[in-house]
């Protein structure tokens, strides 16, 4: 009978070390794919913030406010495991007792009670866990949104936009089983393992011997592949990503590559792309398959060698047969915190190469004063000043080179010259966009970069040159930078911008959406919108960028009587390439290479600047007797 028993015991556990070793093997395996499609699992290197214990560190303080939690979690997980290594012993009670006839209810009650409790425990912790870990992900996605919202327009300029989306889409997501679930794995796992070491001395030392000596063998070996297994990681993200920016680059000029027929061109680009991240997930699976070799072999090798050796010590009676199969349980066990110590390993390494990135848009400089009250904005115009202003974009030429000129209050100012004269960097000056070398630009005496930002482009508004429409309604886009603007409001500068009529015309009216970047409306109606959307929020100084070119002479006709109107309340700054658009300026500022070229209205300018009279005879904006 006890043959028999011990026999289905020595089965069974077979067949549960077989379910454990592969359970191990899919989530390492699983562990491995996950970060070849997140970012690649980069150490952090370099300033003792971002060095391995700075982003440690840092990880930690994305947790930190969570502490009382994760305390709990970590207690309830070390229960569990604790819990589940008893499991063994009470099953060593089990099996003493069918030897000694003895009665098996309290045992067998023992051993059930352990069975259901580390189950209950380990599925309130990993619920506790997940529940903490979306919390500390929407902390920090809440914090980066706001700061890439805030960036400065320099490191706009430099950053893609695409891989600034991914710190906080797919970077933060990788913290947030590295904050939580990682570091607790790896104690539960530190934990579960030294225990059943303790256990398994406690049984046999010389059982224990063998058993840690073939994992030590292991783990020299997993050793020695982790770094290659990184690399490869690397280089498929590396590729990854070049395919999501060719798509990119293709997709965001679609109708361009279409025009060009460029399909074929821009597919052959983005599959070379896919076809080197095929490669480098080939080399991928096969590390994986060494690997799940490897962690078959740590398994099973020292089931095999404690079954061999037990067996036979068992046989001559130096080991009792109770203390046999609850070692060999305790083996079986040791893959639970081996594969959790695996998986947490893992997983950490994903959230300091996900830190690292996140530190990097830490770093990036962000505007601080655009959120700061301002004042109610009165319907004074007030005059502009510009002395001496230079400016230089990173690695290129002086794009103004002492810049001067003054914009009179309440008037029409045109800044006219050759494309890359610094006509719209001027007016990303005025929005303190970017700051100036040397010289100052000031506002109705005072000096801009004394004022905040917010406070800046409250009094200026801003019509940019192509015009930009946000997904949503035309409603929407209107009331965007004015959001408490009255529907009386609204309807005025419908009607000052000729907007009204199309509006009529739609059949959801305000309500029509604009599709992706406007795309919905003519460039017409987008110049329109964006009139009407400054116009709206009521400035005292108005900077249009080639607000007119893609309107048709009707249209234009009423927006320079909308501009006219505009100019009774407001200091409008007009560029335009178009001159018929500022002939009727009162002021125009001719801008070559950086410099003021002249200044004077137009009628001066014909008779006083080369240049600007080149710009008239083109247009066909020269009278007879000024062009002989």
């Amino acid at each position: 009978m006890n043959a028999v028993l011990v026999n289905a015991v020595l089965v069974n556990a077979v067949l549960v070390n077989a379910v454990l070793v592969n359970a191990v093997l899919v989530n390492t395996v699983l562990t491995i794919s996950r970060t070849t499609h997140g970012h690649p699992a980069n150490r952090c290197r370099g300033t003792p913030r971002t060095g391995t214990i700075g982003c440690v560190r840092t990880l930690l303080g994305y947790a930190k406010d969570h502490w009382i939690a994760l305390s709990v979690g970590l207690v309830i997980a070390l229960a569990s495991a604790a819990a589940n290594l008893a499991q063994p012993l009470a099953t060593k009670s089990v099996v003493d007792a069918l030897a000694d006839g003895s009665s098996l209810s309290g045992p067998v009650v023992t051993l059930a009670v352990l069975v259901v409790v580390g189950s209950l425990l380990a599925a309130l912790y990993t619920f506790l866990l997940d529940r903490t870990a979306e919390k500390v992900v929407f902390s920090v996605r809440r914090q980066l949104i706001g700061r890439l919202l805030r960036l400065r327009i320099p490191e706009l300029d430099k950053s893609a936009p695409g891989d600034l989306t991914a710190r906080v889409t797919s970077d933060s997501t990788l913290l947030q089983s590295a904050t939580t679930q990682a570091l607790i794995s790896i104690v539960k796992g530190v934990a579960g393992g030294v225990g059943a070491v303790i256990v398994m001395f406690t049984l046999d030392a010389r059982l224990s011997g063998l058993t840690l000596g073939s994992l030590a063998v292991v783990g020299v070996v997993m050793g020695v592949l982790l770094p290659k297994i990184r690399r490869v990681i690397t280089r498929a993200q590396e590729a990854v990503g070049a395919v999501g920016a060719g798509l990119d680059r293709a997709l965001g000029a679609a109708r361009t590559v279409k025009a060009s027929g460029a399909e074929a061109r821009e597919e052959a680009a983005v599959t070379d792309a896919a076809r080197e991240a095929m490669r480098a997930g080939f080399a991928g699976a096969k590390y994986s398959a060494l690997v799940g070799g490897i962690m078959n072999l740590a398994f099973s090798v020292p089931f095999l060698l404690v079954l061999g050796a037990g067996g036979l010590w068992a046989a001559t009676g130096s080991l009792e047969l109770s203390t046999l199969i609850a070692f060999l349980l305790t083996v079986f066990y040791m893959t639970e915190p081996l594969g959790e110590l695996v998986q947490g390993t893992t997983t950490l390494q994903q959230g300091l190469g996900a830190v690292k990135r996140i530190h990097e848009v830490e770093e990036l400089a962000i505007e601080t004063d655009v959120d700061q009250p301002v004042e109610a904005v009165g319907d004074g115009a007030p005059g502009i000043a510009v002395h001496n202003v230079k400016f230089q974009y990173a690695g290129r030429s002086a794009a103004l080179d002492g810049v001067s000129f003054e914009a009179p209050a309440g008037g029409r100012t045109a800044l006219v010259g050759p494309s890359g004269a610094g006509k719209t960097t001027l007016f990303a000056l005025l929005q303190r966009f970017y700051e100036p070398a040397s010289g100052l630009i000031t506002v109705d005496g005072v000096d801009i970069a004394k004022m905040t930002r917010a406070e800046v482009r409250r009094r200026i508004g801003y019509v940019e040159q192509d015009a930009p429409a946000l997904a949503g309604t035309i409603e929407s886009n209107l009331r965007y930078a004015a959001p408490d603007a009255t529907d009386e409001e609204l309807t005025e500068v419908l009607r000052a911008t000729r907007l009204d009529d199309l509006v009529e015309r739609l059949p959801d009216g305000l309500d029509t959406m604009v599709g992706t970047r406007g795309l919905a409306l003519s460039g017409g109606e987008r110049q329109r919108l964006a009139i009407a959307r400054a116009l709206l929020r009521r400035p005292q100084v108005l900077l249009m960028d080639e607000a007119t070119s893609q309107l048709d002479a009707r249209n234009e006709v009423a927006l320079r009587e909308a501009i006219d109107q505009a100019a009774e309340r407001c200091t409008v700054l007009l560029i335009a390439h178009r001159l018929s658009t500022v002939v009727s300026a009162d002021r125009i500022v001719v801008l070559e290479r950086g410099r003021v070229a002249a200044t004077g209205t137009h009628d001066e300018l014909l008779s006083a600047s080369p240049l600007y009279r080149e710009l008239a005879a083109s247009q066909l904006l020269v009278p007879e007797a000024v062009e002989q």
